[in-house]
């Protein structure tokens, strides 16, 4: 060990070197702005920007950029980040991201975030952060609220859909006593339709032997409930144990929500990632009658309320059940076993250290209020009616009548393989970079699909993939 006088020479020494880490005054104000006036030109520009832009080795300036010894400026290090990360691949901010299911990104995520990090306010525990945790149990039971779960029901904010349905999967198999020695006579039942995420969540909840059902759908790709009873009680007759439903309200690829209500006695799990914030709109929450009747809701704000990626949530009924499958206690977190005014998001879902993420959501909707979200919802569903009407006009062939804002469509006439042809329409939109939209195939047929849930699209852009659609069909068939 260093005597005391050689220590303090070194931690002084040390003190000085690592003052770099924090910027003061002139050096802290210019390293701001320069992240403030990018960002500014990025918003300013992000309407003439492509939705897609494909390149054959993107990251030139990344892999020319290690990490070194000695520092760069951020006058080097803003173009290595607009060129080899803004501009690659999708744009997912532009209004002309109509593919998969988009989000959007509303400026005020990102004060959120900006404040959320500066200040590295920790919502793990009640203990260490009760202000920040009672923001995040806030905006937790207002959306319990929205789904009609009662005022005891709680959750978790989470990255994402895919953790949320984690979440409710370990919750819903602890709840109904699924030990490994019932894993295998255990049933679990869902629709092709389901999202992947959740049987990556089956598979990383120590489920992969259960009894997967997969429960046949209509001509509109929604669960058939007399399917489903009738696979219910085959299995129970053969001495297996159904424990878990799992429904869609807002399904990927064609958006369409499942029958929500409950008919069994099952762990009841409601996957609304996508779908669940239209139930803001009054024309539209009655297509999810039923909900309200579900163990667990999954729903994504970061889809549904146009923010930045990276926040999902989880709700559930029983919260005590929550707990028990997530809840830990470690020796050196004695201090907080003190009863706490507000349960513990560290207690209520797989994570201890977390983002503060709770603030990104809170303060856009208390600067702009819950209304203006209610109407961009009611906009993206009606210009995906609009799409839906208009593209059978230009002769393509369209599936279901959209429920929220997801459609899919393809081109049929004069061409000997439908699939092949629309196959090359895409990748032609797709190279033409202008708008963005993706596929689908559903029963061997290859769909085109239309995603709108970015707030930056409004009519001009539909207009704009409608004469975009038609110059590239053309194209194709005057080649075929």
């Amino acid at each position: 060990m260093l005597n005391l006088h050689v220590l303090e020479k070194k931690l002084a020494g040390l003190q000085a070197e690592t003052q770099s880490l924090e910027p003061q005054g002139e050096a802290l104000a210019a390293l701001t702005q320069k992240v403030v006036d990018y960002a500014h030109h990025y918003l300013a520009t992000v309407d003439k920007i492509k939705a897609y832009t494909g390149q054959a080795a993107p990251g030139k300036r990344l892999r020319n950029t290690p990490f070194t010894e000695e520092g760069r400026t951020l006058d080097e290090l803003l173009p290595v980040i607009r060129e080899d990360v803004d501009t690659p691949g999708i744009n997912p901010a532009s209004g002309r991201h109509l593919g998969y299911i988009p989000g959007g990104g509303i400026y005020p995520t990102a004060l959120g975030d900006y404040l959320a990090a500066v200040t590295n306010q920790y919502s793990g525990v009640y203990y260490a952060g009760p202000g920040a945790v009672q923001l995040e149990n806030r905006v937790i039971r207002w959306i319990c609220q929205i789904i009609g779960f009662p005022a005891t029901a709680l959750g978790n904010l989470t990255s994402g859909g895919s953790i949320a349905n984690l979440i409710a999967i370990v919750t819903a198999r602890d709840a109904k006593g699924v030990a490994a020695a019932k894993v295998e006579k255990s049933c679990i039942y869902l629709t092709r339709q389901a999202h992947h995420s959740v049987h990556k969540a089956i598979r990383i909840a120590g489920l992969r032997e259960a009894k997967l059902r997969e429960i046949k759908v209509d001509d509109h790709f929604k669960m058939d409930t007399k399917a489903l009873a009738a696979q219910i009680a085959e299995d129970k007759a053969n001495g297996l144990n159904p424990f878990l439903i799992i429904a869609s309200a807002g399904t990927t690829d064609t958006g369409t929500i499942d029958p929500l209500a409950r008919q069994h006695n099952l762990w009841f799990h409601v996957d609304a990632a996508y779908g669940g914030f239209f139930m803001l709109i009054d024309a539209v929450k009655a297509r999810f009658t039923g909900i309200e009747q579900a163990d667990s809701v999954t729903v994504d704000p970061h889809k549904g309320l146009f923010l930045a990626y990276g926040l999902g949530a989880v709700i559930v009924k029983d919260v005590q059940a929550l707990r028990q499958s997530h809840a830990y206690q470690a020796n050196y977190m004695q201090d907080v076993t003190e009863v706490e005014a507000e349960p513990s998001p560290a207690d209520l879902s797989p994570e201890l250290t977390k983002h503060f993420r709770g603030l990104r959501m809170w303060l856009p909707l208390q600067l702009f209020g819950v209304r203006v979200f209610r109407q961009a919802l009611e906009e993206k569903m009606l210009l995906c009616q609009y799409f839906y009407q208009k593209i059978q006009a230009l002769g393509f062939e369209v599936g279901p009548e959209p429920e929220l804002s997801v459609c899919i469509y393809r081109y049929t006439g004069n061409v000997a393989n439908p699939n092949r042809f629309n196959e090359k329409l895409i990748r032609a939109i797709q190279d033409d970079g202008r708008i963005f939209i993706s596929s689908t195939t559903l029963n061997g047929v290859f769909w085109l699909r239309l995603a709108v849930l970015v707030f930056r699209t409004h009519r001009a852009v539909l207009d704009e993939l409608l004469a975009i659609l038609a110059e590239k069909k053309n194209t194709l068939l005057q080649l075929n």
